[in-house]
C-alpha cells in the first residue's frame, strides 16, 4: 500500500479542528515597554483622545484601525524595489490597470492611450470621497445619498458639498438574538418608499461592502441585485464603497446559497456587474499602507448620467495629486497594491483572516462581553449600551471614549469608540447632543500582523474591565464637541 491509500484512510487537515497559519512571520519588532502610570500620563496630557496616544507606547495590541496598518507580504516588499517613480506614465500604472480589469472588470479602466479617462488613483479613500462629492454637489441642491450605512468620512464630505447623507440600516442590525450574517444590507423597504418620494433628489446611491457602520456586517448578493434592479428602474447609478470587497466575497460565498462552489474571483466580478462605479480605501482589501482610488464603469449609467464628470475628475485630481498616472502614489507603493490585489482574494488567506476575527468575537462573548453577533469581517463590535447598562452612565458620559481611554492606560491595548460621540453632534441652540442610533466600540483587527494570543489577552483585559465596569466613570468634553468628524480632534477628562 502506498502513501496516497494510507492517508485517504485518515481524516482530512480541512477537518481538523486546527489548522497551521497560511502565512510565515517575515520579521518581527521587539515592543518598548511602558507602565501603565506613563500610559495614563500619556492619555491624559492629549485629553483622552486615543488618536493622539503615541503608538510606541502601545504593549498590548493596537485595534484603532484595520486600515493601512495591515502586514505586507514578502511578494509585496520585492515589488516595492521594483517601483518605478517617474512623474509621468510609469511602469506600475500599466501593471496596476491590468489588475484592477482582473480583479473588478475591463470596464472599469480604460487604457489612457484612449483619452477617456475612468479609473482615478488618489492617496487615500478620503481623497476619493473628497473629489467625488465635491464634484458632484455643483450638479444641484438639495441632493439625498442613501447608504445601507454611510462611514464617518463619507457622510462628512457629502455634508460638507450640502448634501444629506441617508443611512438606511436593515432590520435586522437591531435584533441582537438574529442569526443573519447579512446584517450589512440595505432596508430594502425604505428604500423603496425613498425613492417613490425622493428619487428626483437622488443623484447616486452607495452600499459599502463590509458595513463599517454596522460593525463590519457583509452585504448578501441578493440584496445587491434588488438595490440595483430598484436604482436601474429609476436611472439612477449605483456604486459600492469598497474598502473590503474580499472579505464581503467570502462570506458571500460561505453563507449566501448558490455561492458555496465558487471561486471568490468570480463572486468579486458578479458584485462589481452590478454597479456603475466604486471608491476604495486600498489601505484595507488592498494590503497596503496607502492608496485608494476612484473608478467609473465605461459606459455605465454613471458616465452617461455625467457625460462631462470624467474631465472634471481628471482636473480636480491634477490639481490636488498629481498626474492621473500616480494620483499621489509613489511608484513603490503602486507596485505593492498590484501585488497586494492578487493576493487578498485568495481563499486560504480570507479563510484564515475572518475565522480568526470571529474566534476573537466568540472569545469575547463567551466572556460575558457583549458583542456583536455573528461577527463581520474586519473587526469587532462591543455594544457600549449593554456593557453599561447595568451602571449609571448616560448618554452624554460617553461610555465608549472612558472606556478606550482605561483599557488603553491600564492593559496597553487602543480601540475606537464609534457610536454616541463619533457619530453623534451637538445642537448649539438647544445644546443638547443627537445620539445616533449605533454605540459601539470597534476592535479593529489589523490583516497578518496579530496571533491568537494576541487577541486574547485584549479579551481577557475587556472581561475585567466588565466585571468592575461600575469603576469607570463618564468623561465631560473640553473641547471639540461641536466639530465635524470630531472624535479625531476633540478632548475628554474623567467626571469626578
Amino acid at each position: 500500500m502506498n502513501l496516497g491509500d494510507i492517508i485517504k484512510n485518515i481524516p482530512e487537515e480541512k477537518d481538523l479542528s486546527l489548522r497551521a497559519r497560511p502565512y510565515f512571520n517575515h520579521s518581527v519588532e521587539m515592543k518598548k515597554i511602558f507602565s501603565p502610570e506613563e500610559r495614563a500620563d500619556a492619555l491624559e496630557s492629549v485629553g483622552l483622545n486615543v488618536f493622539y496616544f503615541p503608538s510606541e507606547m502601545i504593549t498590548g495590541c493596537d485595534l484603532l484601525s484595520d486600515s493601512g496598518i495591515s502586514t505586507m507580504t514578502s511578494e509585496q516588499w520585492a515589488a516595492l524595489h521594483l517601483g518605478d517613480e517617474a512623474y509621468g506614465s510609469n511602469r506600475g500604472y500599466y501593471l496596476l490597470m491590468k489588475q484592477i480589469r482582473e480583479t473588478f472588470g475591463h470596464e472599469f479602466f480604460n487604457d489612457p492611450s484612449s483619452g477617456s479617462l475612468n479609473a482615478f488613483i488618489f492617496h487615500q479613500g478620503r481623497s476619493c470621497e473628497d473629489t467625488l462629492f465635491s464634484v458632484l454637489g455643483k450638479y444641484g441642491s438639495d441632493f439625498v445619498i442613501p447608504n445601507n450605512g454611510h462611514f464617518d468620512t463619507t457622510a462628512a464630505h457629502i455634508k460638507a458639498n450640502d448634501m444629506e447623507a441617508l443611512d438606511l440600516f436593515c432590520p435586522e442590525l437591531k435584533d441582537e438574538h438574529s442569526p443573519s450574517h447579512f446584517k450589512g444590507n440595505m432596508d430594502v423597504l425604505r428604500f423603496k418608499e425613498l425613492l417613490r418620494i425622493s428619487h428626483n433628489r437622488i443623484p447616486m446611491v452607495f452600499l459599502t461592502i463590509t458595513n463599517n457602520t454596522t460593525a463590519g456586517h457583509p452585504v448578501s448578493m441578493e440584496n445587491i441585485k434588488v438595490v440595483a434592479e430598484l436604482t436601474r428602474s429609476y436611472k439612477i447609478p449605483l456604486f459600492f464603497d469598497a474598502c473590503r470587497f474580499a472579505e464581503n466575497a467570502w462570506f458571500i460565498k460561505r453563507y449566501e446559497q448558490g455561492y458555496e462552489d465558487k471561486t471568490i474571483e468570480d463572486i468579486v466580478k458578479e458584485m462589481f456587474s452590478y454597479v456603475d462605479g466604486f471608491t476604495i480605501s486600498f489601505k484595507k482589501d488592498g494590503l497596503v499602507n496607502m492608496g485608494g482610488g476612484l473608478f467609473l464603469k465605461h459606459n455605465g449609467l454613471f458616465m452617461k448620467k455625467f457625460p462631462d464628470m470624467p474631465d472634471i475628475l481628471v482636473h480636480h485630481q491634477i490639481i490636488k495629486e498629481g498626474h492621473p498616472t500616480y494620483g499621489g502614489l509613489s511608484g513603490r507603493d503602486i507596485m505593492a497594491l498590484t501585488v497586494g490585489l492578487k493576493i487578498v482574494t485568495k481563499e486560504e488567506y480570507l479563510t484564515y483572516r475572518i475565522s480568526q476575527v470571529q474566534d476573537f468575537g466568540k472569545t469575547m462573548s463567551n466572556l460575558g462581553i457583549p458583542v456583536l453577533l455573528p461577527t463581520g469581517g474586519h473587526a469587532v463590535y462591543v455594544d457600549v449600551n449593554r456593557f453599561f447598562k447595568d451602571t449609571g452612565m448616560k448618554p452624554d458620559d460617553f461610555g465608549g471614549i472612558a472606556l478606550t481611554a482605561v483599557l488603553l492606560a491600564a492593559y496597553g491595548h487602543r480601540a475606537c469608540e464609534l457610536g454616541h460621540f463619533a457619530f453623534g453632534s451637538y445642537d448649539q441652540s438647544s445644546q443638547k447632543e443627537i445620539v445616533p442610533e449605533i454605540n459601539y466600540v470597534r476592535f479593529g483587527i489589523p490583516r497578518l500582523r496579530y496571533e491568537k494570543r494576541d487577541l486574547d489577552a485584549v479579551a481577557e483585559a475587556m472581561h475585567v474591565l466588565h466585571e468592575c465596569r461600575d469603576k469607570i466613570p463618564g468623561v465631560k468634553v473640553i473641547s471639540g464637541r461641536g466639530l465635524s468628524l470630531r472624535h479625531f480632534r476633540a478632548r475628554f477628562r474623567f467626571k469626578k
